[in-house]
């Protein structure tokens, strides 16, 4: 770093260059590097410097920014501190498209971690260029941007709203039927944490016409923008009933269940979840998911995948707290069967054993009450949705 630091100023700007996109890739390799790239006092420098030189100079002190700012939140608020979200939203004003990419991006990674950094980009004047970069004609510009926007909309509904006054939405929303897999699962999931939050976001997102166009991506050959694009809708049909019943008249009650039918492990969550917010409003939603022969293909996710059954039945808890809740489970002692055929979880080792049948009515005993507890709630659960 010592050393590096000195060529920053060097009067050849290939090796300013050089030594730039040298600090960054340190940078990014691990939060160490990032740590000692802060404490060097090398981000004032690059910041500085960023609105002076030319093209080249800017995409490697972008870079610099970007894989500093990606490790943590500390590390973010440090290149914050250091003034280099004005430098950046300057770049996205660049004739370069290039140059462009590098700032939207280190925008991205800053904005990624916490409502407070996000709202500092905002607070930059950052959206209303990012929705600009969003109609740009170069991809890859098209893709950063959708990102950057979705990562500032996922935090709070101040931000999310932040987003749609800049008018991102029908951009946004247009770009569904776009050719380029990658451009659409970025849509997708910034239109789905715009919509998350309240009922008036989710209904701008409707407002945009993406019905029926979104469900076309469900059947898409790229999964992940099949599982984007049934998370939006869940994030919609969660809302209220009046959503809830556009989303069936749209037809996307059957296509979530063909999308469920089709797809494997964790990605049949989001459909699975789409189908129980629009079944929950009333009884003539629950029958159109019946009469979509919804039944069939939820019920077998439930019984094959304990991920599936834990997120649906803990829908409060983080990706991370679900994986130790089920490691947790698979540490415990194995389902079992007594004599008397009913489930337990109990350390005893039975006889003989047999098949799980989840309309069992599931018996605790003292032993093992506490394991079992959990295990008698889901099969009754299992019970009355089968």
């Amino acid at each position: 770093m010592a050393l590096l630091r000195p060529l920053l100023l060097d009067n050849v700007p290939s090796i300013q260059q050089s030594a730039a996109l040298a600090l960054g890739r340190l940078a990014n390799y691990s939060d160490e590097l990032a740590e000692a790239v802060v404490s060097n006092e090398i981000l004032p420098q690059l910041v500085y410097s960023l609105s002076e030189q030319n093209r080249f100079y800017k995409k490697a002190a972008a870079y610099v920014l970007r894989s500093v700012a990606k490790h943590s939140p500390h590390l973010a608020k440090a290149v914050v501190n250091s003034g280099a979200l004005d430098a950046l939203v300057n770049c996205l004003e660049e004739f370069d498209p290039s140059v462009k990419e590098a700032a939207a991006l280190a925008l991205s990674c800053i904005a990624k971690h916490n409502h407070e950094l996000a709202q500092a980009v905002v607070d930059a004047g950052a959206v209303g260029l990012l929705v600009l970069c969003v109609q740009e004609p170069e991809l890859t510009l098209k893709r950063i941007s959708a990102t950057a926007l979705g990562e500032i909309a996922k935090h709070t509904e101040e931000l999310a709203q932040a987003v749609v006054d800049q008018g991102a939405v029908p951009y946004l929303a247009a770009l569904i039927s776009h050719p380029d897999a990658q451009l659409k699962r970025y849509v997708c999931q910034c239109l789905a944490q715009i919509a998350k939050h309240t009922v008036d976001l989710a209904e701008v997102v409707v407002e945009a016409e993406i019905f029926p166009r979104i469900l076309n991506c469900l059947k898409d050959m790229d999964v992940q923008v099949r599982k984007n694009a049934a998370t939006c809708i869940r994030e919609i049909a969660k809302q209220t009933t009046e959503l809830a019943k556009l989303i069936v008249h749209s037809g996307s009650a059957a296509a979530t269940v063909d999308y469920i039918s089709e797809s494997k492990g964790n990605a049949r969550l989001p459909g699975i979840m789409t189908l129980g917010y629009i079944s929950a409003f009333d009884d003539s939603l629950a029958m159109a998911v019946i009469v979509s022969k919804g039944i069939a293909p939820v019920r077998m996710p439930l019984l094959t995948s304990q991920k599936i059954t834990l997120r649906l039945l803990l829908p409060g808890l983080s990706d991370k707290l679900v994986d130790t809740v089920q490691i947790t489970l698979n540490s415990s002692p194995k389902l079992t069967f007594h004599l008397d055929s009913s489930p337990s979880t109990c350390s005893q080792r039975a006889p003989r054993t047999s098949r799980i049948n989840p309309r069992s009515h599931l018996r605790t005993s003292s032993k093992c009450a506490l394991t079992c507890q959990p295990l008698s709630h889901s099969f009754n659960w299992l019970q009355t949705t089968s």
